[in-house]
Formats: C-alpha cells, structure tokens, sequence
C-alpha cells in the first residue's frame, strides 16, 4: 500500500465501475455471465478494502482483498473486459485461484478467449506461485486467447514484472479508454497484442 496515498483510500467508496457502456451490456442480465442475476444496492457499502468501502457495484468473486465488474463481454468475437479494483493477492488470499475458478473458467466455457483486464485500481500485487496463470494461458492459446492488463500502476507492475507474471498477463497502456465503444477498444487493444507476439 505504500505507493498509494491514503487519502486515496478514504475515496475508495465513490469508485463507481466504469458505466458507459451498461446501455450496451449489464453482467446480471447476461445469463452466460458468473454474475447473472446479482442484485446490487445503491445504499448499503458492505465490501472493503483495507477496511475501507468500496462502491457496492463491484462484484464479489470470493477474494476479500479484490473485486471487479465484468463491463463487456462478446462471445461472438470471444473478448471480455473487465475493470478491477483492490489488492491482488496471492500468496495470502490465493486471488488468482479464486478469479481463475469463479470467473475464468466460467467465461472460457462460454467462448471467452481474450481478456481486458482494467487494473489502474489494483492497488498491490503479493505473488505466490504461476501455476493458475500457466493453466489460464494454457486454457486459451489454441484460440488465439490472450490477458491484457491496462493501465496498471507502475508500482504493481513492478511486482508483476518481479515475479515473472508478465509472461502470461501483457501489461498495456491505454489512457484514453474510457473514450472508446467496446469494439473499438477491443480492437485496438487486440492489435497491440498482435504486434507483442
């Protein structure tokens, strides 16, 4: 937590996902999303992080530490994006098992191969071991699948880096993503990915 200020945590509970896409998809009225059905409150903050709140329109996906909301998903061209806040946390919370478990494979059965992941509000990153990255990888390669994180912190990038977790997770910049539909941030960053290949 180090590489944050603390003022930016006591903010953490006015973090709304990004919503600007939810006239063109909504997880909990996918029903091939891991998210279908849930219910959200405007008014009742029950998840933390670092015992501060966050917004309750962030999904739970049994990590204490880490959270998300599942923004697009397009089976068809096979592509996710999905926008993260928190800390991720393996060597304690075993964060990639439980994202991998919960949410990955879920979305991988439903032809999902290409995941954005947004992470410019993962505050920290504590490693364990790869295997839950290798077997991701794994999962997606024969369909061309690949993971992007966008606009992480350079602090946490670091820790991804140090523990080699850039050879199954590419990390992007994008600053300017929220201007764009869906597509076209798909394809721009599916062309990015082409070219680290």
């Amino acid at each position: 937590m180090a590489a944050y200020d603390a003022r930016f945590l006591v903010f953490m509970h006015e973090l709304e996902p990004f919503y600007n896409w939810r006239h063109l998809y909504s997880a909990e009225e996918d029903e091939f999303s891991p998210f279908f059905g849930v219910e959200h409150s405007e008014f009742e903050y029950s998840n933390t992080v670092y015992n501060y709140y966050i917004h309750p329109q962030w999904d739970e996906f049994g990590s204490r530490t880490l959270y998300l909301k599942v923004l697009f998903a397009d089976y068809e061209l096979g592509f996710a994006i999905l926008e993260m806040i928190g800390e991720w946390n393996d060597a304690v919370e075993n964060d990639i098992m439980q994202l991998k478990r919960s949410v990955v494979d879920l979305m991988v059965a439903k032809g999902i191969v290409k995941f954005m992941l947004i992470t410019e509000n993962v505050l920290n990153f504590h490693s364990s071991d790869r295997d839950y990255y290798e077997e991701w990888s794994e999962d997606i390669k024969d369909d061309g699948g690949w993971i992007a994180a966008i606009n992480m912190p350079e602090a946490t990038q670091y820790d991804f880096r140090k523990s080699h977790i850039d050879h199954y997770i590419s990390l992007i910049d994008s600053p300017n993503w929220r201007t764009f539909q869906p597509g076209h941030f798909f394809q721009a960053i599916d062309n990015q990915m082409l070219r680290l290949r």
